[in-house]
């Protein structure tokens, strides 16, 4: 993950990363949550941390070779 600034490591938005786009997001001092420019995806480090997790499942199968008799 990138790091954008000092301070907090700066997760993936989810709700971008879900479309493709590989977006940080920033972290919000006073509110405590991060948030997203692109999308105004907003919410704390579990909430970023279970939406990337859905992500994985999204890439789950992609280093796995199938052949065309696999999905009968």
């Amino acid at each position: 993950m990138a790091q954008a600034g000092k301070g907090r490591l700066n997760y993936r938005c989810p709700a971008c990363f879900m479309r493709d786009l590989d977006i940080d997001m920033f972290y919000d001092k006073e509110k405590e949550e991060y948030y997203c420019l692109r999308c105004q995806f907003t919410g704390k480090e579990a909430d970023v941390l279970k939406g990337n997790e859905m992500v994985r499942v999204k890439y789950g199968a992609m280093y796995q070779r199938f052949g065309k008799f696999d999905f009968d």
